[in-house]
């Protein structure tokens, strides 16, 4: 089993950091490549761009809960949650982490 993650390209989870505008500021976000070609997928499945999908997603926590603690962590659950639950059957250029399969 071990093999299955320690077998994928490095490329995959070395890190990225992006400036994105969020609230009229600018700031810096450091993800792992794979989460930013799933993120951008996922803003595009939305038709939106990536830093729209950001901020949209950034204001909409604020809305629900008042703050938004450790928004990188829920930028990577977002991912996830894509990958497993929403991601249309055949659909992005990257397979799903460690080999999940999306939910019927």
């Amino acid at each position: 089993m071990c093999h299955l993650f320690a077998s994928q390209p490095p490329e995959t989870y070395e890190t990225h950091t992006r400036s994105v505008r969020i609230g009229g500021h600018s700031t810096s976000i450091r993800l792992e490549a794979v989460y930013w070609d799933i993120l951008e997928e996922l803003a595009a499945h939305q038709n939106m761009s990536l830093g729209r999908f950001v901020t949209r997603l950034h204001d909409e926590v604020l809305d629900l809960h008042g703050n938004v603690h450790n928004f990188t962590s829920l930028l990577r659950c977002c991912c996830l949650k894509y990958v497993v639950e929403l991601r249309p059957a055949g659909q992005g250029t990257t397979a799903p982490p460690f080999g999940l399969v999306a939910a019927e």
